[in-house]
């Protein structure tokens, strides 16, 4: 006696094709919204002395950025990094209105994540002496580490951006 199978392998690729692509879909304007709060509530912090004396320790052994508090006090210069980080989040979420806008916010974020991170070979206290690599402190160690990922997260949404402009 002979069975009869149905062959169901396509329908099965194409549904397994629809769900990776629905589930690519949320994780794109997921990152775009993710990101756009990151920088609305860091940002916002950086308007409280409370956030601008956290700061200090970075910035003043930064190589890069050490300069600014002789410029700057430490309330002012962490206030016009709120704007710049506002800024940024706004341009982001202005993917909704067009993609050159979250392409701006998204090279201007990946380059405040390359400043960020380079703190972590500036800043005394990243490395816990006693544990070897890759024993990092909680914080500002893990605090900055985590910053590899809003990196990737940047530039992710710097080339999603520019591939909808090139689309068009």
């Amino acid at each position: 006696m002979k069975t009869l199978s149905i062959d169901n392998s396509s329908t099965n690729v194409q549904s397994s094709s629809t769900l990776g692509i629905k589930t690519m879909a949320l994780g794109t304007y997921g990152a775009y919204f993710a990101l756009a709060v990151i920088y609305f509530w860091f940002g916002g912090m950086k308007f409280t002395h409370y956030e601008a004396t956290g700061l200090v320790p970075l910035v003043s052994n930064s190589p890069l950025l050490g300069w600014v508090y002789d410029i700057f006090s430490v309330d002012t210069f962490s206030s016009l990094l709120g704007i710049l980080e506002v800024s940024i989040g706004v341009l982001i979420a202005g993917r909704l209105l067009s993609p050159k806008l979250s392409l701006i916010g998204a090279a201007l974020s990946a380059g405040l994540f390359f400043t960020t991170l380079s703190f972590m070979f500036s800043t005394p206290g990243v490395i816990e002496p006693g544990l070897g690599f890759p024993g990092i402190s909680v914080a500002p160690g893990q605090f900055l580490l985590k910053d590899i990922g809003l990196l990737a997260a940047s530039i992710f949404i710097a080339g999603h951006s520019l591939t909808e402009l090139q689309s068009r």
